[in-house]
């Protein structure tokens, strides 16, 4: 049967709705269509826990899997225009061991009406030994395939949103489970951060978990921390 609700956040109209049999009453829903003919986007913004200025970084670090891993997120001084929507360019980069074993360009458009940040696709280069081996995980919004939000203009727990929606490819999506967490990692101490569970019907049994603080944006991604933020020069 088809569920369907609608409800407003942020001042943004939105509806969605999940599939479902009668008899898994308990399933989550997550908002999948957002009423994106209401926003004027832009490709540089900010709302309290993610920033999309260009040369702003984060870097983060820890170990997975009992391997040093780093990842550096840059808004880089680049746009691209998916489907009618100017994007703004945002580059992570994933090292384990010192060796790049991911690199993505991540493409987010702000929506001035919202303060919201939405996520219109990537591009992937997967390495092994220095070499390019696939591009698993890489879409766009466009055809089939529609924009996610990656953060809300204003986020209130309990809410479930999609933030890939590329079927069969991508269809990341989170749900906000507190914002009032603390945490302290080498590059300082911060309260009311947001903390998110990420999941994936594509890998059911699969959880993630991210917190961003306030003024800052990703602070943890699962076992890694942040341990350097700013502008870059």
């Amino acid at each position: 049967m088809l569920i369907q609700n609608v409800f407003v956040l942020a001042g943004l109209s939105v509806s969605f709705y999940c599939c479902a049999q009668e008899k898994n009453k308990s399933a989550k829903i997550f908002t999948d269509t957002f009423n994106l003919d209401s926003c004027s986007f832009s490709t540089t913004g900010r709302n309290q826990f993610f920033i999309l200025e260009p040369g702003y970084q984060l870097t983060l670090e820890g170990k997975e899997d009992n391997e040093a891993t780093k990842l550096v997120i840059t808004v880089l001084d680049e746009t691209k225009k998916v489907g009618n929507i100017e994007t703004r360019v945002v580059e992570e980069n994933e090292s384990v061991n010192g060796q790049t074993v991911e690199i993505s360009r991540n493409y987010f458009a702000f929506c001035q009406q919202t303060n919201s940040i939405f996520y219109f696709g990537e591009e992937v280069d997967n390495y092994k030994n220095g070499k390019i081996i696939n591009h698993e995980g890489a879409w766009l919004a466009e055809g089939k395939n529609k924009p996610g939000l990656m953060m809300a203009g204003q986020p209130e727990v309990g809410y479930r949103y999609y933030q890939e929606i590329a079927p069969g490819i991508a269809m990341d999506r989170a749900e906000i489970i507190s914002i009032g967490e603390e945490i302290k990692t080498s590059a300082g101490s911060w309260e009311n951060c947001l903390a998110i569970e990420e999941t994936t019907p594509l890998s059911p049994k699969e959880k993630e978990y991210k917190m961003y603080a306030p003024g800052i944006g990703l602070i943890k991604d699962g076992n890694l921390l942040l341990v350097k933020y700013g502008f870059a020069k």
